[in-house]
């Protein structure tokens, strides 16, 4: 029997959820997506993400790809799934692709954004959407340390133990942080990451905004490859995965990466 495939945009509250993947015993996006989407094919449905996420951690641009059996028009995926869907999990678009498209091997660069609020007192709303840290911090000075990883890198130093992948080179194309009022965003891009690489390049750059460390410690850590220098991984509440490139030929949507909370930034 001939199938279609569907590549879907989606977006997450991550705190509700023990990751991305799907395991026993606990709930993970994963899991529920399938389950609404299944609904929907009428038939068991599995379904492969640009990036697996992890416990606590959010999405606005999670890019996931699955094959139906059966003709389905692009409502049924969008307003159909949602209907089947916790409030804390969307489908933000849908569109039908090639056979050889594929939302995690396809995917030529991957984009994230890790929220502070730096306040002194914690936040009463959008509490589980971000990471709180009532020390002043100096994002300029973070902002000039995090430029010292642009580019390809071995990044060993950011790389937790449990990591599988084989090689720790990734190529970093774009790294800012920026204050908005009492918001600190950290903005990274890469053509791919390694296992809590953004969590614990942010726990160092805290380091920076506290004024702990000098602007070229990064460097420092960055050539020195030992996990063990650098500083203690950040928070999961405040990541999100906000955007999944691919080549123009797939013809996939382009949403403003938000949070959507966020200035336009």
């Amino acid at each position: 029997m001939s199938s279609t495939r569907i590549a879907l945009g989606i977006e997450y509250d991550g705190s509700q959820y023990f990751g991305w993947q799907r395991q026993r015993e606990v709930v993970c996006v994963q899991e529920v997506l399938e389950r609404a989407l299944s609904k929907v094919a009428n038939h068991p449905v599995e379904v492969t993400c640009a990036g697996r996420t992890d416990a606590g951690v959010h999405a606005t641009g999670q890019v996931v790809h699955f094959d139906c059996q059966f003709e389905r028009a692009m409502p049924a995926w969008t307003m159909g799934v949602n209907s089947n869907l916790p409030d804390s999990v969307a489908v933000r678009w849908a569109r039908e692709v090639p056979d050889t498209f594929n939302a995690r091997f396809s995917a030529t660069g991957r984009r994230y954004r890790y929220i502070i609020a730096n306040q002194k007192m914690r936040p009463g709303i959008l509490g589980r959407g971000l990471s709180h840290y009532h020390q002043p911090l100096d994002a300029e000075r973070m902002h000039e340390a995090a430029q010292h990883l642009i580019g390809e890198h071995d990044f060993s130093a950011f790389r937790a133990a449990q990591c599988q992948s084989h090689s720790p080179n990734r190529c970093v194309t774009r790294i800012d942080v920026r204050r908005f009022g009492d918001f600190i965003v950290v903005d990274i891009a890469a053509n791919a990451f390694l296992h809590h690489m953004v969590r614990n390049i942010v726990g160092s750059l805290l380091e920076v905004g506290k004024g702990e460390q000098s602007e070229s410690w990064l460097a420092t850590l960055l050539a020195g490859r030992d996990r063990t220098l650098a500083a203690a991984t950040a928070k999961a509440e405040g990541l999100y995965l906000v955007q999944v490139d691919y080549p123009q030929e797939f013809d996939l949507p382009q949403l403003p990466p938000g949070p959507l909370w966020l200035p336009d930034c």
